[in-house]
């Protein structure tokens, strides 16, 4: 199975962009994107020096054009991601550009709410002097048990041995002074502190112009940064990734979900390296490719089809699928239990049953309604991230 990967704030650096800019198409659409976004990225992605392109106004609209135009220029016809891809994911803003790949939302959806998000958290940010710090090595419950003494958040757990911490910048002096052991410390050249409470303010600002995005279900599932879950709501997906904005990126759990998955190759689109070097880490014996230049496509592409496998979605649009969010054992509802099943009609929001793990149990909902097709599982049966559960057909309103 072949997952597609976006990186988020810092995977930039001076000039990446020159050698895409070559090619006219990909120049032509990076212009249009930039229009939207109210800025000239071909010279951020050119010209601009690390101090520039590190503010957050500028990186993360940055980091979404070239996610989604380079993914253009891997995949030139996007049925073949449909037939190849099994997931997307994106690190933190990246996952506007795995909403917008996934057909959730559109890319001058995405980049109107990247150009507000970037700008609404610098505005947080400048209200309090905070900052971030990554936190390598040590146990990982002392790390997090020093993190929560100092009163910090562990901002992103990216997985074995690599922990961000933000807050103030006094509670990082106080990390400074005393650390985890055997951990190393690395404070990182950022606006804030993201993806703490630090970060609300912006949340109210994008919440607001999320209630008049046009929304789709995704065409391939999506893993969400908050907690792995395969989500497949596009509603929903919007809303995780507002909220996400002021709550811990828990890539430790995404990386999980591709594990069970069964995920054999990752690949991370410009500016790669970040996400599939902590892939290489973590999950021992998948293929990474890290797509830097344009040079690489071919064997880009060669490592799309030799891992490729396709989406469990059915992606006909006469009626919805439910899938299951995470791996583990499907429990149907009660009360849907002995109802004859197919033909039943269930309200939005209808909650049809649950997965259970040894972790916990998620609650899993009709988010639609709609008129049972076909029960894909039964009630006992082991599922895996994203294996559709039942076949809806919409009903429409009277």
């Amino acid at each position: 199975m072949l997952v597609i990967v976006a990186p988020g704030q810092g995977a930039q650096t001076p000039g990446f962009l020159a050698p895409w800019l070559e090619d006219d198409v990909f120049a032509s659409r990076l212009h249009w994107l930039s229009t939207v976004a109210g800025l000239d990225l071909a010279r951020h992605g050119t010209e601009s020096d690390a101090d520039t392109i590190r503010d957050t106004r500028i990186a993360q609209p940055l980091l979404v054009a070239t996610a989604l135009v380079t993914s253009l220029e891997l995949f030139p016809h996007p049925a073949d991601a449909f037939r190849l891809i099994g997931a997307v994911a994106g690190h933190s803003v990246g996952e506007l550009a795995a909403l917008a790949g996934s057909r959730a939302i559109t890319a001058e959806q995405a980049m109107v709410l990247v150009r507000e998000r970037g700008t609404a958290m610098a505005d947080a940010a400048a209200i309090t002097p905070t900052g971030m710090t990554a936190v390598l090595g040590g146990d990982r419950d002392e790390v997090l048990a020093t993190l929560e003494r100092h009163g910090l958040t562990p901002a992103n757990d990216n997985g074995p041995g690599q922990i961000v911490a933000a807050g103030t910048t006094e509670q990082l002096s106080a990390l400074a002074d005393d650390p985890p052991a055997k951990a190393r410390l690395i404070p990182l050249s950022v606006a804030g502190a993201f993806h703490t409470e630090h970060m609300a303010p912006a949340v109210g600002h994008i919440a607001k112009l999320a209630v008049s995005v046009s929304v789709h279900d995704p065409r391939i599932p999506v893993i969400s940064n908050r907690d792995g879950q395969v989500i497949h709501d596009g509603r929903e997906l919007l809303k995780r990734v507002v909220g996400q904005i002021a709550s811990p990126v828990r890539w430790d759990l995404c990386l999980d979900a591709m594990a069970d998955l069964g995920v054999t190759g990752i690949l991370e689109v410009p500016p790669a390296g970040t996400l599939t070097g902590i892939a290489k880490r973590a999950l021992k014996g998948v293929a990474t490719f890290a797509l830097k230049t344009p040079d690489q496509l071919d064997d880009a592409r060669a490592f799309c089809l030799e891992h490729g496998e396709g989406s469990l979605i059915e992606t006909t649009p006469t009626w919805r699928m439910v899938v299951s969010p995470a791996k583990g054992t499907w429990h149907l509802a009660e009360q849907l239990k002995g109802t004859g099943a197919d033909g039943e009609l269930l309200d939005a929001g209808t909650e049809i049953g649950g997965v259970s793990s040894l972790r916990d149990t998620i609650a899993v909902t009709a988010a639609h309604g709609g008129q049972v097709v076909e029960w894909l599982v039964e009630d006992g049966d082991l599922v895996s991230p994203g294996q559709p559960l039942v076949r809806l057909h919409p009903v429409g309103a009277e």
